[in-house]
């Protein structure tokens, strides 16, 4: 079986269907990773940008990402970098109303029981230690 990395182009082709001929042949990729035919890997900074793309032009909301952007993911063929903190992420994005990467970040700063250091008080709502410059000393 060959793995691709899969690019935002042809994943919003398969979530949004627009345009028609690009979103068709998405679903016959998808047909074929879910036959096992290939394996389609995903990049957190993949999912970033179908993130903002799904936000910012065609105006879904942060929830509707989230549950789109599991559903995708957890589907068979498909092979996510960090899975366990990209649906972690996309649950505290929509759940938090936050930015998908400042709950990415937070995600991995929790996971590692690490700080984030920021000036984004969201990171408070994202239930990670946060420190804030020029506070680093000590």
């Amino acid at each position: 079986m060959a793995y691709i990395w899969v690019d935002a182009n042809v994943i919003l082709r398969f979530i949004t269907g627009d345009p028609p001929e690009m979103a068709k042949k998405t679903l016959d990729l998808m047909a074929r990773a879910e036959k096992g035919e290939t394996a389609l890997r995903l990049s957190h900074i993949v999912a970033a940008e179908v993130v903002w793309v799904l936000s910012s032009f065609y105006k879904y909301s942060k929830k509707e990402i989230a549950e789109t952007m599991i559903t995708f993911i957890n589907a068979d063929g498909i092979y996510p970098d960090n899975l366990n903190l990209l649906i972690q992420a996309l649950k505290d994005m929509a759940d938090n109303n936050v930015d998908f990467a400042d709950a990415y970040l937070a995600a991995i700063a929790r996971a590692r029981s690490e700080a984030v250091c920021s000036f984004d008080n969201d990171f408070i709502k994202l239930n990670v230690s946060l420190i804030i410059p020029p506070g680093m000393e000590g």
